[in-house]
Formats: structure tokens, sequence, C-alpha cells
């Protein structure tokens, strides 16, 4: 028998994971309605054109070699002019990647050794845990305040500082709950970076998708000083997410950075590079037309409210208003584990969610994760199954 690591014991991915159950249910004969993945190309979602043919027009120029290590400079110098219409100064390197997540996984593991610290939103997105567990590295929740529309809790981040803390992450707008962040939040986050010496983490690939209010803030532009990895990308935004292309900026006091710059650098020659042909998007992508983002928005709109509203209706159930992304983080008001109730949801109605658990949350509180890119009418079928499953079982009594 070959044994496997024991670092693959804590690796976890809720939102495939939970893939086995939807097919119990298939199996059984129900159709399924998939509100657990946030990919909107398998909905009514098109990748703008010109994005394509410049992918296309590259290959016909024979642009099918590698590439350099940090990036196509086209690619690298379209970032640049990004970062400084966001008011972001005092950059040092920006690197092309395999999506956010190779992102995640390069910076992470250029910085944290075993019994290192680093501070995870909760509920937060589940690949910063599980690169973390490969790395011998401890994850440290800092919990969203779900009273103050999942805004982090400063207060709670303070007191889970210690000696060992090397970093602090934060997802802006936030996946799973689909909030964002006030400036005066972001702010405290930068002083807290300033005091303890810690590098921040900022996951900011949703930051155009905001559906009310004001844009979203890129915490680097809030500070020059504050060492900062900015990371944004074009797969959910430019509706693109099987490119795998995304970049990092690194912003801050360059001469605490120095070195920390060298050892990323080092993990990006030796994977060589992101796919070449494909690093010709970003450029279109992020000064070409915009029209599609509009479109989307509003659909998103729609979508966000048939969710939230009929979420809200349901007994046993209250949800926080979505304001970006494409994701709702709705609280289930019961005495079982979220994951009993969403493995036997998914094998008697076929609506497909993922359990809090999977992207944490606070002890004794059971949410599921719910996103809202479907086609109205299959949004309003998936709830309509979900309402009715739970008053089958649990009855009409709304919990306070």
């Amino acid at each position: 028998m070959i044994k496997p690591a024991d670092r693959t014991l804590e690796v976890k991915y809720a939102i495939r994971d939970i893939l086995k159950y939807a097919n119990e249910a298939k199996e059984a004969g129900l159709k399924l309605l998939y509100l657990n993945i946030g990919d909107p190309m398998i909905f009514d979602y098109q990748t703008p054109r010109h994005m394509i043919e410049a992918c296309y027009k590259a290959m016909l120029d024979n642009h099918t070699g590698y590439a350099n290590s940090s990036g196509v400079q086209e690619a690298r110098d379209a970032v640049d002019r990004e970062v400084r219409r966001k008011g972001i100064k005092n950059y040092h390197d920006l690197f092309i990647t395999s999506g956010v997540s190779e992102c995640i996984e390069l910076c992470l593991s250029a910085l944290a050794d075993p019994g290192d610290e680093i501070l995870l939103p909760s509920p937060g997105y589940p690949l910063y845990t599980a690169v973390l567990a490969k790395l011998g590295a401890k994850h440290v929740p800092y919990y969203l305040d779900e009273e103050n529309d999942w805004e982090p809790d400063i207060d709670d981040i303070r007191r889970k500082i210690t000696p060992k803390t090397r970093a602090l992450c934060l997802i802006n707008p936030n996946n799973p709950t689909g909030s964002r962040y006030s400036k005066e939040c972001l702010e405290e986050i930068v002083k807290l970076s300033l005091e303890h010496d810690l590098l921040i983490f900022a996951d900011e690939i949703y930051d155009k998708l905001v559906l009310d209010g004001p844009e979203s803030i890129s915490i680097a532009s809030l500070s020059d000083e504050a060492p900062i990895i900015s990371m944004n990308g074009l797969s959910k935004t430019y509706l693109v997410p099987g490119f795998r292309i995304a970049w990092a900026t690194v912003t801050g006091n360059k001469s605490i950075l120095t070195d920390y710059i060298e050892a990323v650098n080092k993990f990006l020659r030796a994977r060589l590079c992101a796919v070449t042909p494909l690093q010709y998007a970003v450029q279109p992508a992020l000064e070409g037309p915009q029209d599609h983002l509009e479109d989307m928005k509003a659909k998103l709109r729609r979508r966000r409210d048939i969710t939230y509203e009929r979420l809200n209706a349901m007994p046993h159930v209250s949800c926080v208003r979505p304001t970006a992304a494409f994701y709702a983080f709705p609280r289930l008001h019961i005495d079982e584990p979220d994951m009993g109730f969403v493995c036997n949801m998914i094998r008697e109605t076929g609506v497909v969610v993922v359990p809090g658990d999977g992207f944490g949350q606070k002890e004794g509180t059971r949410h599921l994760r719910i996103v809202f890119l479907p086609q109205e009418e299959v949004l309003e079928e998936a709830f309509s199954r979900m309402e009715e499953y739970i008053t089958k079982h649990l009855g009409k009594a709304v919990a306070t």
C-alpha cells in the first residue's frame, strides 16, 4: 500500500467535495439544480469576443512558446496602468500567474515556514487553508461579523496576533458572503499591519462586480508603507475562468520587501510561466470595451434580489444582503450540523449548495453558500424545493 503524505489529511475543498452527494441524487433520477460552483460559463454568460480574438491572434502570430516568468510584457504593462488607475503607489513588482489560485500558493509558499501563523477570514475561501496545510503552517481564523454586514471583526483580529503571526489574508469583496469592506475597516487593518509588521494578502478578484453602492476600495491605495500583495485577474469579471490568468502586485515599504520579492520570483522562475497566448487577453480585457460588465451586473442584481428575498422568506433561514460578487451566505437556525442538512437536502431535492462549514464560521452557527449565477427560473425552482424541504422537516416556525 502506498501511504499518502500526512499533509493531505487537512486538505479539503467543500465546493467540489459535495459533488459526490449530487451524483447520488442524479443516479436516483433527480434533476439537479447547481448553486454550488462560481463558474459563470455554465450559465447564460458569454466571454467578450475581443478577448478571444486577441488570444487567437497571439497564437497565429506564433506567441506559443515560453513567456518571461513574470508575464508577457504587454499584459504587465496593462496591469501597471490598471494599478495606477486605482490610485496605488509605491509598488515594486508585478507578475502574471495561472489564476489567483497559483498566486496564493506561490506567495504563501515564499513566506510561511512550518509553525508560522497566518490570519485567515472566517468565512473565507478554502484554498488558503489547504495551501497552509501543505506548508505545515497554522491557519488562524479571524471572524467576519454577520451582524455588521460581514465586515472583519477588528478586535478579533487584534486578539489573535501573536509573535508567530506572519500575515493577514483579506478577501474583498468576500467569497462566500458577497460582502465588501468599508474604507474605515480597511484603514484599521492597515494600522494593524504597520503595528505588527504583518504582510497583507489582498484577494480582490471580485472588485468590479459591485452590485450596490460605491466601488470597492483596493487596500493598497490606502497606504504607501504597509506591505501588501494585491491579487486580481480575469476569471470572474471578464468571464474566462478557464483561462487561469491572474496577477499580483507588491506594494509598500521596499526595504522590508526586497528579500520576499526575490523569494516569490524564485518560485515564479521554477514553474516557468503562465499560459503564453492567453496572457494576450489581459490588455484588451482591461482597456477594451467593458459593455459586458454592466449587462452582467444587471443580471446579478436581479438574481441577488430573488435570492435575498426568497431566503429571508423561508422558515429557519436568515440572510445578510450581498452587495458584491455572486454569493450569498444564509444562516440556518437549526440544531443539526450544516453538512448533514446539505447532504440530506441534496439527496431529497437535487438542490446542490455548499455547507458553511467548508468556509469557516463561528462555533455554534450553521450556514450555506449559495451561488446566484443561474437563470432566474432556476433560482426560483431551487428555492421552492429548498423551502418545501425545510418546511417538511423543520416546520414553519421561524427561529430568532
